[in-house]
């Protein structure tokens, strides 16, 4: 049997990217007005997420839609988005690949995103409800003999299930563990990963980002005081993997370097914690928090295909679209924060990226 990768084994700028923190974008999953699998957008997407300047690229994820399972995509989508990557830049990025499922399924996934040259592989458990607590442990063991780990804490509201501290902390004592993307929209939710990082005493290998779609700019220049087991740690997040960084992705990245600058010059300007509300707002429409989230993946869809990056905001199920007013809800974001899009951007390199 091949020997799994061990995080030891990356690259040591890939790891370095990772531990600095940088911001990847969940990719999302380009189909044509005829609900066809559309290859010409998804290098595009590829093109411009890099030439954006993100640091990685998610594949497989949420955000592409679980369904690409169903529908034989998730191969051919990991490999295509790794080729392209590697046609079109030689810096480092660091490529993750989603996996879900049940322990088989979950496990040959992570093969499979190996075999493509991947780096780490973000697990869902959503599969896993009503398991034991020891069960998702195994489970999480199983997948890091395989691949470096990122655990997904996915929110309830789409899938996810509820995860406890002692949970984080086993999960975090794993050696090949490597990061969290931490997304239960949830403070509680929040903590309780930050104290399993600093319970397991793995604050220097387990770096964390922000999954919170609603919270982006606060976890961002938090300091996170955690007491666990008689001592005291100071964790950050680093850097963000988000479904909403999939959308004007050269602002997101401006953002990003925006706060890790004022973070490191400290105190925090007022200006800088004001953003938080200004993200927040885009996201609400966006990720449809009106109708519970039912349009955050069309919400995204939606903006790309405007922006001409996609040729339709379908998604794999007919159902799944733009929920009533959130187009205007979107317009509302152009008119009202202006300086948050990078349709200037777009517009200028669509045809080398679509070529």
């Amino acid at each position: 049997m091949t020997k799994g990768l061990h995080w030891s084994d990356l690259p040591a700028d890939v790891l370095e990217l990772l531990r600095r923190g940088t911001a990847i974008p969940a990719h999302p999953l380009a189909l044509d007005p005829n609900r066809d699998f559309d290859p010409v957008s998804q290098r595009a997407l590829t093109r411009y997420y890099i030439d954006a300047g993100a640091g990685g690229l998610a594949v497989g994820v949420h955000a592409t839609q679980f369904a690409i399972r169903e529908v034989g995509l998730y191969e051919p989508l990991l490999r295509l988005a790794a080729e392209t990557a590697a046609e079109w830049t030689d810096r480092p990025l660091v490529r993750i690949a989603g996996a879900i499922g049940r322990t088989d399924q979950a496990v040959s996934e992570a093969r499979i995103a190996r075999a493509l040259g991947y780096h780490a592989v973000l697990l869902s458990l959503a599969a896993l409800k009503g398991a034991s607590e020891d069960d998702l442990i195994e489970h999480c063991r199983a997948v890091a003999a395989e691949m470096p780990l990122i655990g997904f804490y996915l929110q309830p509201a789409v899938g996810g299930i509820a995860l406890s501290r002692s949970f984080w902390r086993g999960f975090c004592a794993i050696d090949n563990v490597v990061a969290i993307k931490v997304a239960p929209f949830n403070r509680y939710g929040t903590l309780d990963v930050a104290f399993g990082v600093v319970a397991a005493e793995a604050e220097e290998r387990v770096t964390l980002y922000t999954g919170n779609d609603d919270h982006i700019v606060l976890d961002l220049v938090t300091p996170f005081a955690i007491r666990a087991e008689g001592r005291e740690a100071i964790i950050r997040f680093k850097g963000g993997l988000l479904g909403h960084w999939s959308i004007w992705t050269k602002s997101a990245v401006a953002l990003l370097e925006r706060l890790q600058a004022a973070v490191a010059a400290g105190p925090l300007p007022p200006e800088i914690l004001a953003l938080d509300a200004f993200v927040t707002d885009c996201n609400s429409v966006v990720f449809d928090v009106a109708n519970n989230f039912a349009g955050c993946i069309p919400g995204c869809h939606e903006i790309l295909r405007r922006q001409g990056l996609m040729t339709s905001s379908h998604c794999l199920d007919p159902h799944e679209v733009l929920s009533p007013g959130q187009s205007e809800g979107i317009d509302r974001l152009y008119a009202t924060y202006p300086e948050w899009h990078d349709d200037a951007f777009v517009a200028a390199n669509l045809d080398r990226w679509r070529s």
